[in-house]
């Protein structure tokens, strides 16, 4: 049945970009997303497929029953875009000013709608279910994979596949592991306070921006100092508030910044040792403050039998072009939330435009990918979910 799917899935290549394209020039932001779910969910109507809207929020999902009994597998696909102005003369380039898939979403769609009308070509001979998970709001937390599951996109699934395509990766590399692929994203915000002055008599005031510098400084003690160094983090700040003039020492600092990990148990050794910190400066000084921690999305960590079954798979795909044992990224993504339900695996591929040497990267103004990723990523995506509906 490979070989058909595979036969199904050229003669749609064409159809698969232009619903890329179509996507791509009428992006919605997540949470805000209207016209792509009718769009996904007529799409699927149109092909006979059980249909719920509205799912966790903004979400679709699809069911393409086999005329035979069997497995469920899931595909997941996310739809969102993001706040970016697209800079890319092209005759699909955003219509919606200030918007842009700049991360590819546009993309994982026009795969997943394209998988959904080959197999349903093959239904009459098909063996179980194939569940498609149309995801909105990825792209800002607390995301569109948890409120969905806890709406039962998951119900009966037995395992769940999902890929993203990356463009700084050469088109049709495969990069997969059997464990950590991904890490948790948090969020840490400082306000510290006290009384403010002129700057040319410190004495009088508190000179915030001196403790707040300070604070930054210390904090990657954290990282080099209180946690196993054979433990991965990376704390950042990444933005720095402070002062309206030369000569006034404010009366107030804000920091915000990120930790990424890939253990809980280093997510709260972390949180903890933030607020020692803080404490302990602030104390000192004499300044008060106010600290939050927000708990992103927890690490993607793929199930080893099913990235093995994804490198397996791939290597009988036409076009995959190398497969590669990824390191772990610090990048976040909520089908952390699928992988914690029920067993699965997630893969970046290649999707380079070798007409752009200096590929952009995702979330950028020019960003943009080889549409040839379209079928390649959809012909692993369908091979894998037919090597789990038949196999044990």
């Amino acid at each position: 049945m490979q070989k058909q799917l595979l036969n199904e899935l050229n003669l749609l290549e064409d159809e698969m970009i232009h619903i890329r394209r179509y996507l791509h020039q009428y992006p919605e932001l997540s949470f805000h997303e209207e016209k792509t779910p009718q769009y996904i969910a007529d799409y699927h109507r149109n092909l006979g497929h059980e249909v719920r809207t509205n799912v966790g929020g903004r979400g679709v999902v699809a069911k393409l029953r086999g005329a035979k009994p069997g497995k469920t597998v899931a595909i997941r696909a996310d739809f969102d875009a993001l706040p970016v102005q697209e800079d890319n003369d092209v005759p699909y380039a955003s219509k919606v000013p200030g918007v842009m898939h700049a991360c590819g979403h546009d993309g994982h769609t026009a795969i997943a709608l394209g998988l959904a009308k080959s197999l349903n070509r093959m239904q009459k001979e098909m063996k179980g279910t194939v569940v498609f998970i149309h995801q909105h709001a990825e792209e800002i937390v607390p995301g569109g994979a948890k409120s969905m599951i806890e709406d039962g996109c998951l119900d009966g699934v037995d395992c769940i596949y999902g890929a993203h395509l990356w463009a700084p990766f050469p088109l049709g590399e495969i990069h997969i592991n059997g464990g950590n692929i991904m890490a948790a994203t948090d969020k840490f915000e400082i306000e510290i306070t006290a009384k403010g002055g002129h700057a040319g008599v410190p004495h009088e005031a508190t000179d915030l921006i001196v403790l707040a510098s300070q604070l930054v400084v210390t904090l990657q003690s954290i990282v080099s100092r209180r946690i196993n160094p054979f433990e991965p983090v990376v704390l950042s700040v990444g933005s720095f508030h402070a002062g309206t003039s030369f000569n006034i020492l404010p009366d107030k600092v804000k920091i915000i910044g990120t930790v990424r990990c890939f253990s809980d148990a280093v997510r709260k050794k972390v949180d903890a040792e933030l607020k020692k910190i803080i404490n302990a400066l602030c104390e000192m000084a004499g300044a008060g403050y106010t600290f939050g921690y927000e708990y992103g999305y927890p690490a993607v960590v793929n199930h080893p039998e099913e990235a093995a079954r994804i490198e397996h798979v791939s290597k009988n795909v036409p076009d995959v072009s190398k497969i590669i044992t990824m390191q772990p990224m610090m990048i976040g993504e909520d089908f952390a939330y699928y992988l914690k339900e029920v067993p699965g695996a997630y893969f970046l591929i290649g999707a380079k435009d070798p007409a752009n040497e200096n590929a952009f990267p995702h979330h950028h103004p020019k960003f943009t990918f080889d549409e040839r990723v379209l079928r390649i990523a959809s012909s692993v995506l369908g091979c894998v979910a037919l090597e789990s509906l038949y196999s044990g």
